[in-house]
C-alpha cells in the first residue's frame, strides 16, 4: 500500500499510543486488507480508540488524531 493513499483512513488504536514520540500501534484496512503501522500522536490515545491517519512518515510509521466514525462505518479494522 503506498504510504500516502493512507492519509484520510480512519484505523483503530492496538497498542495505546502514549503521545509526542513515545509511539503505539494502529490497524488500517486498505483494500480489504488490514495492515499495521507504529502511530504517532500529539496526547495519548487509548487501545480500542478510532483515529484518523493525518501524515504518513515513510517505514510503515503514521502520524493520527482522534476520530469519532460515523455509526455502521465498515470501513474500520
Amino acid at each position: 500500500m503506498r504510504g500516502q493513499a493512507l492519509v484520510g483512513k480512519v484505523g483503530v488504536v492496538i497498542t495505546a499510543i502514549r503521545g509526542g514520540d513515545r509511539a503505539g500501534e494502529v490497524r488500517v484496512v486498505a483494500q480489504g486488507v488490514r495492515h499495521h503501522y507504529l502511530a504517532y500522536a500529539d496526547e495519548p490515545i487509548a487501545a480500542g480508540a478510532h483515529v484518523l491517519v493525518i501524515h504518513y512518515r515513510g517505514a510503515r510509521q503514521v502520524d493520527v488524531e482522534p476520530w469519532a466514525p460515523m455509526p455502521h462505518d465498515s470501513t474500520i479494522g
